[in-house]
């Protein structure tokens, strides 16, 4: 790619010299830990639940991984345009599914989240809501902003509406808060009036305090999280124990034994084995790079004069941004536990596509354009 030449003007020449390449080498980068830690954590959780081989999780995430790298590429080329027919489609799709799973749904712990995918396993159709949603929302509040009578921004909040009743018929507490924060943050940097602003504040409040008093699991999370001796912290313990087992440089790739006993050592908790196995220097460094795609994101959207692509990527970075936070916070028991998985870095299919899918469009919408017909809008 780097003999590629400023003056061709191939579909690839044209996406190379105008992509942000140092947001797309930092995720690339996540992705490599993303292959690291599953091998590391994979083998060990396969072998405690007898699967049929050590590798499974492994060679199942070495798929993931590789087609995930291969949507965000492809969709980072898209223009504007494509961009948001794209997110259309795909936000149509997932109310869809998400539909579903309240009928057909594969129910765990109580919860109908997932559907029953032959040949592929389960299917989360909740994680690919996220980023068409930030992407179909920035454009009705764009449009609401340009012509008040088309009453886009109505239809913005009667379509966030209509999707936290089926996140809270499934139910999926932690996915509806960040997709609340993604709208919110949208609102925001629209620029909201103060009213407005505390009007939708005191509407999380409730929303939050009508979660802790309708589900039993929100409560017993809080309850936990305030007072550790009040049920069970098996795994927030664990994973706390095997960052001072780990220390400033880790016992050595290979060398831990929390994936031996953490049931999602792979997934929700994959941050405490890079802990134990790596140390607080790689544990940082991981950190930093989450916070270097967020802040240089935030940067070029600075110099941005379009509000839609303002708008789309600041709701693409909050989602991106607030995951991490969540999955790192809740295994160092800063915030009541909750089951989100480490952009990139944790296993799981829905997960890791949708997480790319996200990053593409941010990439396709932050690269630079020299004239308005290569919006192709």
């Amino acid at each position: 790619m780097m003999a590629i030449s400023r003056a061709d003007t191939s579909t690839l020449g044209r996406w190379w010299w105008t992509i942000d390449r140092w947001t797309m080498a930092a995720l690339l980068v996540l992705v490599g830990f993303g292959y690291v830690m599953v091998l590391a954590a994979s083998p060990a959780v396969a072998e405690r639940i007898g699967a049929s081989s050590r590798n499974m999780f492994f060679l199942r995430q070495v798929v993931y991984l590789a087609m995930a790298t291969g949507l965000m590429i492809s969709v980072s080329m898209l223009s504007i345009r494509q961009v948001r027919l794209l997110a259309w489609l795909g936000l149509a799709g997932a109310i869809a599914m998400v539909a579903a799973t309240l009928v057909i749904g594969v129910e765990i712990k109580g919860a109908r989240r997932w559907l029953s995918v032959p040949g592929l396993g389960s299917l989360q159709p909740s994680e690919f809501l996220k980023p068409c949603f930030a992407v179909v929302t920035a454009w009705l509040i764009a449009e609401g902003k340009v012509n008040r009578r088309h009453g886009a921004t109505a239809l913005a909040i009667v379509l966030f509406f209509g999707i936290a009743a089926l996140m809270k018929g499934q139910p999926d507490i932690g996915m509806l808060l960040v997709i609340a924060a993604v709208f919110f943050a949208q609102f925001f940097v629209a620029g909201l009036n103060v009213l407005v602003v505390g009007t939708i504040g005191a509407i999380g409040v409730a929303g939050a305090a009508l979660a802790y008093t309708l589900f039993p699991h929100v409560q017993s999370r809080v309850h936990r999280f305030l007072d550790p001796a009040s049920g069970d912290n098996y795994q927030v313990s664990v994973a706390l124990e095997a960052f001072g087992h780990g220390g400033l440089l880790g016992r050595g790739p290979g060398e831990g034994r929390v994936k031996n006993v953490l049931p999602d050592a792979h997934a929700d908790f994959v941050f405490a084995v890079a802990g134990e196995e790596f140390g607080l220097v790689v544990c940082l460094l991981i950190l930093a790079i989450f916070a270097f795609v967020v802040v240089r994101g935030l940067i070029r959207l600075m110099a941005e004069t379009d509000l839609f692509i303002v708008l789309a990527s600041a709701g693409l970075l909050t989602q991106f941004g607030l995951q991490a936070f969540v999955n790192m916070a809740s295994t160092l028991h800063l915030i009541p536990t909750k089951g989100m998985t480490l952009p990139f870095v944790s296993y799981g299919g829905s997960s890791v596509l949708a997480i790319a899918l996200g990053m593409g469009m941010l990439l396709a919408l932050t690269r630079r354009r020299l004239s308005r017909a290569e919006d192709d809008r």
